[in-house]
């Protein structure tokens, strides 16, 4: 292509080979760290954010791939052919090689004086054009772009002829084999000795990979964005529903209210690690009809909105049965009833305590939950457990009922799972699960618990010791202290 005389500036001169080339190094030296990092990374494509991140990775990659074949091209120059319109005689340009990046890049000028057109062999690649063919004129140009697209391509370039402004802008273009391309255009109009404009050049780019995959972009980043928003929806959903249901009691509770209160009373949620969802974790103390006090903790599995709707359903019908005269074993069985026969199958476990004030008895019975803590003049011990499976896991399960005698002073201790992380037991307890470890630490806070005052001191132990842990799922904790 001819040097131009622009309006306001000299033709710059191309860079020095070596120094090119010392750039298509970096630049293919950055192309390969961003691929191993990319290859690296997740590629869970069920996870909105590490869709977002590949997207992002794979435009990078693309725009390096770019900048190589551009530098490429700015080292070797452009296959420039002249062939021209009118009678002057056409010379066959060059055809690009067949998928070649270089051919992304092309190049054209137009004279206005003598209608004479110019094109690199390119810019008929991106175009789709025979290279036999002669080049376009500028009034011919719009004939193969897209029907909304014209009006701005016209606008650019009647703003560059008239005003002499650069042009700098897309449009989509059809090729004869009815593909569609998107196209960058940049130029400038070329002045003569007079101001006038003499012509028109300008660089031509096929951008069409670039914005589809600046599309994925910005669709996983919006799927993203709305995975986060519906999480958090979820979240303020799951935790109104917590708050309407559970005991609406904080810091501590004397039961029963009528005659002399036999239980001191205190629980504590631990939160799960940020952003996990809230699960079907509760707690629950509630004066029976006859002075009987129930105590139950139970889990639901699942997390969100599903998770904690059917807690609320189980605890409504453990109160209501409770309320009722039922024993904790009865209980039990009819709650696995309940969960077996819902529309959204479940597992769900619990333990359920009746506490007999006037003879300090306990009766309880549990549904795969680990056995409530007995704390008794500073030593700590796990009460012998009933059989009772999962709710939810088998039909028609029966679950056998224990029964404790307590002494005043006595600290009991029931808590959900999820104390301590699923895979990450106590680093003293080698091989166990995360179950028993929470365990055996809270057997350890035995002289502790002896030495404080009131239920409440012993929960703040309990937050001392675990509240610090990054938990995978929420952890519900209630102790009861026999006052009298």
């Amino acid at each position: 292509m001819p040097s131009h005389l622009s309006a306001d500036r000299s033709p710059a001169q191309p860079p020095g080979r070596g120094t090119v080339d010392a750039l298509i190094s970096q630049a293919r030296r950055l192309k390969g760290e961003v691929d191993a990092v990319r290859r690296d990374a997740q590629s869970d494509t069920s996870d909105p954010q590490g869709r977002w991140e590949r997207a992002l990775y794979d435009l990078a990659l693309h725009q390096l791939s770019d900048l190589d074949a551009h530098l490429a091209q700015l080292r070797d120059g452009p296959r420039v052919v002249p062939v021209r319109t009118g009678a002057v005689a056409t010379a066959e340009p060059a055809t690009p090689r067949h998928g070649s990046l270089l051919s992304r890049v092309g190049s054209a000028e137009w004279n206005l004086l003598t209608d004479e057109a110019v094109w690199s062999g390119e810019l008929y690649g991106i175009l789709g054009r025979d290279p036999a063919d002669p080049p376009l004129t500028l009034d011919e140009l719009p004939s193969l772009v897209l029907d909304e697209d014209r009006p701005g391509l016209t606008a650019m370039v009647t703003d560059c002829l008239v005003d002499a402004k650069p042009i700098d802008g897309e449009f989509r273009v059809v090729r004869p084999d009815g593909a569609v391309r998107t196209v960058h255009m940049m130029g400038e109009p070329v002045l003569d000795a007079d101001g006038g404009t003499a012509a028109m050049w300008a660089v031509l780019r096929d951008v069409s990979e670039l914005r589809r995959s600046q599309s994925v972009v910005r669709e996983t980043r919006d799927s993203l964005q709305q995975h986060r928003h519906l999480a958090q929806t979820e979240r303020r959903i799951a935790v109104e529903l917590q708050e309407a249901v559970l005991p609406p009691w904080r810091g501590s509770l004397r039961l029963p209210h009528r005659g002399r209160p036999g239980l001191d009373l205190a629980a504590h949620h631990l939160p799960a690690s940020a952003g996990t969802l809230i699960g079907g974790d509760w707690y629950d103390a509630l004066e029976l009809s006859d002075g009987d006090t129930l105590l139950s903790v139970g889990d639901l599995t699942g997390h969100g909105p599903g998770a904690t709707t059917g807690m609320a359903m189980l605890l409504g019908a453990l109160r209501g049965m409770a309320m009722a005269g039922t024993g904790p074993g009865q209980l039990m069985a009819w709650l696995n009833q309940l969960l077996d026969a819902t529309v959204q199958p479940a597992l769900g476990s619990a333990v359920c305590c009746r506490y007999r004030p006037a003879t300090r008895t306990l009766v309880w019975a549990r549904a795969g939950r680990p056995a409530p803590l007995l704390f008794r003049g500073g030593a700590g011990r796990v009460l012998d457990a009933p059989d009772g499976v999962l709710l939810g896991a088998t039909s028609q399960a029966s679950y056998e009922q224990a029964e404790e005698t307590l002494e005043v002073g006595d600290l009991l201790l029931l808590h959900t799972d999820g104390l301590v992380p699923r895979h990450c037991p106590d680093p003293g307890e080698a091989g166990s699960d995360a179950g028993a470890a929470a365990i055996d630490r809270l057997l350890g806070l035995a002289r502790r618990f002896g030495e404080a005052r009131t239920a409440q001191d012993c929960v703040r132990t309990v937050v001392e010791e675990f509240g610090g842990s990054e938990r995978e799922d929420d952890a519900r904790v209630l102790v009861a202290r026999v006052t009298s």
